[in-house]
């Protein structure tokens, strides 16, 4: 792993892979390959579940639980939860229903390969996964009942009705009429920026972080989301399929209201920037600035364009 918490530089590349594959292999455990009953559910579920992505909410929630001087190994079970919960957005997101994606992580859809009905089932399945990871009994007794608590309640907010969930709906609506600036960052806010905040916030929380250090990490969250997001706006307009592993111009073609579409992609870019460096600036906080967290909203940007 590059780089111990908060000291010095972090490479954010070999951080995000040497985490990612920590998370890939508790899922491992998590999600049995042929095991389990009815045995078709598990493949569905394992089929996005292993599709690829970076692991970007589980990386999060570790870094936030180092941020705080927490083991973030203890933290692996939220990790996961989360990213199960963010997996299940993407198969519902796919459906005709909503987005009608062929493609995701440059694979055939679930939807494509198992049939609508067995896709939503497959997506339930991992939904309802997160909280039974939620209540592993080691990560209780790690962090103590109170905090597993708290952070179950920090991810049902950020996936529900408040958070993931009602942000679909209000984009959904909005088609494109989003509200202008305000309308746009509230469902972004929701849509994206909920569960990204959710997972720096459990980490630190799971960690033992005292209250000063969850409002920073709150902030930090807050901000990286927001920015993640405006790049994927720019993505949909100018990026590549072939790397990004789905299709681009999708927003356009749902008449959906962007960042590109009301500011233009140099403007874009540089809000993206600067929401980044109000992210950074959120964890000075930290006495050593948090630098894994500081490396990962970097990274959230730079790596994109």
């Amino acid at each position: 792993m590059a780089g111990n918490p908060g000291v010095g530089e972090v490479d954010a590349a070999a951080y995000m892979k040497h985490w990612a594959s920590r998370v890939d292999d508790a899922l491992n455990r998590f999600v049995p390959d042929g095991g389990g009953e009815p045995p078709e559910v598990f493949r569905i579920m394992r089929y996005s579940l292993f599709a690829g992505g970076k692991r970007l909410r589980p990386v999060l929630c570790v870094a936030g639980c180092e941020a705080v001087g927490g083991d973030p190994g203890a933290a692996l079970p939220a990790a996961c939860a989360l990213e199960c919960i963010h997996t299940y957005s993407l198969i519902h997101d796919d459906l005709p229903a909503m987005d009608d994606d062929d493609l995701r992580r440059g694979k055939p859809t679930s939807h494509m390969v198992f049939g609508e009905a067995a896709a939503i089932l497959g997506g339930d399945g991992l939904l309802t996964l997160a909280f039974e990871l939620m209540a592993d009994e080691e990560m209780a007794s790690a962090a103590g009942p109170d905090r597993v608590l708290g952070a179950s309640r920090l991810l049902a907010e950020a996936a529900g009705a408040s958070g993931m969930v009602g942000g679909q709906l209000l984009d959904i609506r909005a088609g494109g009429e989003p509200g202008g600036t305000a309308g746009l960052e509230e469902i972004h806010r929701r849509k994206t920026g909920a569960m990204i905040r959710a997972s720096v916030m459990m980490g630190g929380l799971l960690g033992g972080g005292a209250p000063k250090q969850l409002a920073c990490l709150a902030l930090y969250g807050a901000k990286a989301g927001l920015a993640f997001q405006i790049v994927d706006d720019i993505l949909d307009v100018e990026g590549d399929p072939e790397l990004m592993g789905k299709s681009t111009g999708v927003d356009a073609a749902l008449d959906k209201v962007t960042y590109p579409a009301l500011y233009g992609l140099d403007a874009s870019r540089e809000m993206a920037r600067r929401t980044v460096d109000e992210a950074i600036d959120a964890l000075s906080g930290f006495p050593e600035g948090a630098p894994a967290l500081a490396s990962l909203a970097q990274f959230i940007v730079l790596r994109r364009f």
